[in-house]
């Protein structure tokens, strides 16, 4: 009986003693439980979530429609930047130059009546067309940028995107 007295005495001393060294930066022993085999079984069935893969939405059609209505107007350094899941606002962003700010401005009215009969597609808004230095145009999912060849090298708005996927332009001449 005296032994059981005796840890009966020496447990209740550890638990008082317990606290009091915490308190002084003593360190806590830890222990880990091994998983079970259901849980591991669980963690190497669980297969990884699958890449989503990207169809070509109807808006890269209307962008190639745009360049291609540029090149017949005689644009210069026509660019298709792919900015899907980059921005909310659009799927591509369409860049190119045009020599005066006479042609930034044909150029803009050019490619609003081609890619209207052509596509279908009609342009919801453009901006800066009296001035002819940049010219926006809103096609939906798909936004142009028309600059006259000295005021595009001041914005550079292909350095701003230059981590975004380009999308070839059929038919361009090489610079």
């Amino acid at each position: 009986m005296a032994s059981k007295k005796t840890e009966e005495t020496a447990k209740k001393a550890t638990k008082k003693a317990a606290p009091k060294a915490e308190a002084k930066g003593a360190t806590k022993k830890v222990v880990v439980k091994k998983a079970t085999k259901k849980a591991a079984a669980k963690r190497t069935k669980a297969a990884p979530a699958p890449a989503v893969e990207r169809k070509e939405p109807p808006s890269k059609k209307t962008a190639l429609a745009i360049a291609e209505a540029g090149l017949e107007k005689k644009a210069v350094n026509i660019q298709i930047i792919d900015v899907f899941g980059k921005v909310d606002y659009a799927d591509y962003l369409v860049v190119m130059s045009g020599r005066s700010d006479r042609q930034v401005a044909a150029l803009a009215r050019g490619i609003a009546e081609d890619v209207e009969k052509n596509v279908g597609e009609k342009c919801a808004g453009i901006e800066g067309l009296p001035e002819g230095a940049w010219v926006l145009m809103d096609f939906g999912d798909v936004v142009v940028h028309i600059f006259h060849d000295d005021v595009r090298g001041y914005y550079d708005l292909e350095s701003l995107w230059i981590d975004a996927a380009r999308v070839p332009v059929p038919n361009q001449p090489a610079v």
